[in-house]
Order: structure tokens, then sequence, then C-alpha cells
């Protein structure tokens, strides 16, 4: 009987240690950020938004998510005077839910709608335009059309060969391609809904809670695999989406 409660705690902890993982999460903001006050105007708007804590450390504690200035990950904001990049340096529900967020409208409009006392204004990151200038990546792009097929061929369409074996409602990649933010969305797509639901990518992403396990055979993938696929992307032409709609 003492085993049987034993081994009952032990899974108890793990659940209540993967709910956690749902609930909150470590989010590095440096001390020049801090003074700002712009923390404390998109974190609060983040937790009412989807009741996730986020816990605010400092240089040297360990994080999920770090924001930083020198070029690790994936640029969010600018100002004052700076380039702010999110690094994920660890993937879990909480953590992927809080950078969905922050790239998304909603993110965007809680960065640009902070106003301060000392007119210091944050703005969303300038793409710079750069022609012929293409993205090269060191994957096996052959392989990766293959894994695109049998991983993300299950919803998206990945080229002619599953033209008509895909959901409809789901974007192709081409589509994706054509976006301004297309390689992000590829690069981290295990972090963006619904992918943390069903994925697994090894030495990245947490592995599933065990309360709540993938709703469909899940996807399972090496990081091998996934710059495979992040080659055989670059490869693809972008859809035509046709001209901006023009509104007077």
């Amino acid at each position: 009987m003492r085993i049987l409660w034993c081994t009952f705690g032990i899974w108890l902890s793990m659940v209540n240690l993967a709910h956690a993982d749902d609930k909150t999460f470590r989010l590095l903001v440096p001390d020049t950020l801090e003074k700002t006050g712009l923390p404390d105007h998109l974190l609060p708007r983040f937790s009412l938004k989807t009741s996730v804590k986020v816990s605010r450390v400092t240089s040297g504690e360990p994080a999920e998510l770090e924001l930083n200035t020198d070029n690790r990950g994936t640029a969010v904001f600018e100002g004052p005077a700076a380039t702010w990049y999110l690094d994920v340096v660890q993937s879990t529900p909480a953590a992927d839910r809080f950078v969905e967020w922050l790239v998304s409208d909603a993110g965007g409009r809680a960065i640009t709608g902070y106003q301060p006392d000392d007119g210091a204004m944050f703005t969303l990151p300038v793409v710079a335009e750069v022609e012929d200038a293409p993205v090269i990546r060191d994957g096996d792009a052959v392989a990766g059309e293959r894994l695109s097929l049998v991983h993300c061929g299950r919803c998206h369409v990945v080229n002619e060969k599953n033209r008509m074996k895909a959901i409809g409602s789901t974007p192709s990649f081409a589509l994706i391609r054509a976006l301004d933010n297309w390689e992000f969305r590829f690069e981290a797509f295990y972090a963006l809904k619904p992918h943390p639901a069903f994925t697994q990518v090894d030495g990245i992403t947490q592995p599933f809670d065990p309360a709540r396990p993938s709703p469909i055979e899940p996807m399972r993938m090496s990081g091998q695999d996934l710059d495979a696929i992040l080659a055989y992307v670059v490869t693809i032409e972008p859809a035509d989406l046709g001209a901006p709609l023009q509104t007077q």
C-alpha cells in the first residue's frame, strides 16, 4: 500500500508540474527595459487575456523566455534606441502562448499603444527589404520535401503532390511563404497554435502534459528534420496574393 501511495504521489506531482507549465513561465527582462515601464504595460494585458502568470527574472536567473538586445531570437519591438528580441530558451505551453500573443495583432497593438510620460515610444520592428538576397539553409531540401509531406501534409498543402489531400481551411506552404514573417512562422511553428498540442521536436519542446495527451497522432521530429523542412521551404515559390485592397 505504501508503494502504491508513493507511486500515486509521484504521478500527482508530475501532473501538477505539467499544469504549472500551462499557467506560468519565467521571462528575463533586463533592467534597462524594466525602467521604461513597458513590461508593466504589456504583461498584465497578456495575463488578463490568457490567465497565464508571467514571473519576471533578471540576468543570471533561469527563464523560459529572454528579452534581449543581442540579436538572439526574433525581433519583437524597437525603442528606445534599441531593437528588442525574444529568445525561446525552453518551450513550454505557457511560454509558447506568450510568443504567439506578442507577435499577434493584439500584441502589436499593446506594444504601440504604450504611452509613457517621458514620451519614449515603442514600435514594431522594421523588416528591411533586401533585393536578390536569397535565404540559405544548411538542411537537406530533398529530405525536407519528404518530411513536409509526411508531417505537415496531413493538414497543409505542401505542393502539388498532396494538393487534394490536405485540409482546406489551413494555409498552404506557398501562401505562408508569401507572408512577411514567413521565416518565423516556419521556424517556430511548434510554438504556434494549434501545433503545441500535437508536436514534439527533440531537444526543443517539452513532453506532453500527461493529463492532456495529443488529440491526434503526434508529430515527432528531430532538429535535423526541422532544418531539412526549412531548407525545403526556402525553395517554394511564394503564392501570388494579388495587389493590396484599395480603400477610400
